[in-house]
């Protein structure tokens, strides 16, 4: 069953993504990054080649040539998808397939619009039995 992890007060909401990009990457574990957009998706794209700061985090398209070598891959739907390993959703809906990952990581900021669709999100992996895992990235 896919483990599911939250990480309310994700703020700024993208450096984080590329946080916990980063530390999946470290474990040897692939990523794919789904943006809702495009603009999401170029912004995601620019920082990763700065995020973390002391390293690159190699990435690209999902439909470039390099996707099947590429740890790191960004994606605007779920057309495509190359592996199973590491979902990191950035879109407000649940991505259709998550169950298909092993690991899903859906991110939360702090305003009320994010944390609204945060909740719905939550909602329906937990009324389809999902366990989540919280982590509250607020506290100290």
């Amino acid at each position: 069953m896919t483990r599911i992890d939250f990480y309310s007060n994700a703020e700024p909401k993208l450096q984080v993504a590329c946080q916990l990009t980063a530390k999946a990457v470290q474990q040897s574990l692939r990523v794919l990054i789904l943006a809702p957009d495009e603009t999401t998706a170029r912004a995601i794209d620019k920082l990763l080649w700065s995020v973390p700061a002391t390293g690159f985090l190699p990435h690209c398209m999902v439909r470039d040539a390099l996707a099947p070598e590429t740890p790191v891959l960004i994606a605007r739907d779920c057309d495509s998808l190359p592996h199973d390993e590491v979902l990191l959703n950035l879109g407000t809906d649940s991505p259709a397939p998550f169950s298909r990952f092993r690991r899903l990581i859906e991110l939360v900021a702090n305003d009320d619009e994010d944390r609204q669709a945060g909740r719905a999100r939550f909602r329906f992996y937990r009324d389809r039995g999902y366990e989540i895992h919280h982590h509250d990235l607020g506290r100290a």
